[in-house]
């Protein structure tokens, strides 16, 4: 007997942003299959124009409440390559220190809040307060503990305060940063491997599906990137930073008001799991161990490996953020006194970081007077948005296959897009006007 399907996701929970899941199935012929972006576009690169390069990464920080610190660094260094101010070894390991804090305070909310109800068996982060009281205490701790690493860091966890082109304008004394390890020694590290418990006991709920595709990623030779190194691919290519536009190439399509990428194939993936892909050897061993735990090597191609690489990162930054600091109480701490008078002259500089979704570009052009004539900003989210739409078209007729009705597909594509951590409203970049 011939299968009809038809499924209508509106404002699909649980993320970050608003998408809806489109499925149109008749006489087991796939019809339509695809992620709708229904956001509006907030006009960030028109903003920057004309503003000045002091004040480039305080506006797009605001791009986006989860990954402000991100967009700040990538602006940042977009505006230190364009105006060649150098920056010192002690502010790259503090700025290295705070996007260790943002990626384990993204990670943690959306493993624990918003990913974990799907394998837990229960509708929301709400309900799991009543079935599993200590995965919701567990959060709320861990997530604290990342906060107030960016917090001491970057003068407030959202929309940092403290950082500037060419260093910072406060630090933490030695006495928070102690008092910062001690905590992330006996309290971070011992909970994450907790979390890590909770996640393995459900392991078979998470959707055995693979289908190949490239991973982009930064890679680095020295250690695991998540602030700087090459444009990486699990095809084996490496890119350089300011040639992004060569590997992204954006495209407009039809059902989506946020761009579509790819590189040399019809899509590629960015996060965690594309991170963990290039760069699994840079790994702590401990954090390698956890990812044996689930079975989780390079080169993995199932999507919904990307919460259990998220768990994996978090281990690896929480141990990172103790060396760290071991690295800077033993350097000693200098005030910084980075730049305010404009002295440079025009240039154009692209900066890259990899924020908790994946690699995330800002390029910048700057006038004689140090203001911004053009901006453009590539978002991860909006990246990985190609290669759901392929995913799903590839996991609608397995799950025809096995016999599935539409709920259980309904449920199965919703934590199917939920497991790539989308921040929506951060990855519309253009408008369709007719």
């Amino acid at each position: 007997m011939s299968k009809t399907v038809s499924i209508n996701v509106e404002h699909i929970t649980r993320v970050e942003g608003h998408g809806n899941i489109v499925v149109r199935v008749r006489d087991d012929k796939l019809e339509t299959c695809h992620f709708e972006v229904v956001e509006a576009p907030r006009f960030f690169e028109a903003m920057l124009k004309g503003r000045s390069w002091y004040e480039a990464a305080i506006i797009t920080s605001r791009i986006c409440g989860i990954c402000s610190i991100g967009h700040q660094m990538t602006s940042l260094k977009a505006t230190e390559t364009a105006l060649k101010i150098p920056v010192s070894e002690q502010t790259v390991l503090f700025r290295k220190l705070l996007v260790d804090g943002s990626i384990l305070s993204s990670h943690l909310l959306h493993v624990l809040f918003l990913a974990a109800p799907d394998v837990l068996g229960v509708p929301s982060a709400f309900a799991l307060m009543d079935s599993n009281p200590h995965a919701v205490e567990l959060a709320l701790k861990t997530k604290r503990l990342a906060n107030d690493l960016c917090d001491a860091v970057g003068g407030r966890m959202i929309h940092p305060i403290t950082c500037v082109p060419g260093g910072f304008t406060d630090l933490p004394t030695p006495e928070v940063l102690r008092d910062l390890k001690t905590r992330y020694e006996k309290e971070m590290l011992p909970m994450l491997f907790e979390v890590a418990d909770i996640l393995e006991s459900v392991a078979e709920n998470f959707p055995d599906f693979t289908r190949e595709t490239e991973f982009i990623s930064l890679g680095d030779a020295s250690e695991y990137p998540f602030y700087d190194g090459r444009i990486a691919s699990t095809d084996g290519e490496t890119y350089p930073v300011d040639e992004y536009l060569s590997v992204t190439n954006e495209t407009i399509v039809d059902h989506s008001t946020a761009k579509h990428t790819h590189n040399k194939r019809a899509s590629y993936m960015v996060g965690a799991l594309a991170r963990l892909n290039n760069n699994f050897d840079k790994l702590t061993d401990t954090a390698k161990q956890v990812a044996a735990r689930f079975g989780l090597a390079a080169v993995n191609h199932n999507p919904f490996m990307n919460n259990v690489a998220q768990l994996v990162e978090c281990v690896h930054c929480a141990q990172t953020v103790i060396g760290r600091i071991d690295d800077l109480l033993q350097r000693g701490i200098e005030p910084e006194k980075p730049p305010r008078e404009w002295k440079g002259k025009p240039g154009r500089g692209v900066g890259s970081t990899e924020v908790p979704r994946g690699i995330l570009f800002h390029d910048y052009t700057y006038d004689a007077t140090g203001r911004i004539v053009k901006a453009n900003c590539v978002i991860p989210t909006n990246q990985n948005f190609a290669n759901v739409d392929l995913d799903m078209q590839a996991f609608v007729p397995e799950m025809l296959q096995r016999g599935m009705d539409d709920n259980a597909m309904q449920f199965n594509l919703e934590m199917l897009v939920r497991a790539y951590d989308p921040c929506i409203s951060c990855s519309v970049h253009m408008v369709k006007v007719d």
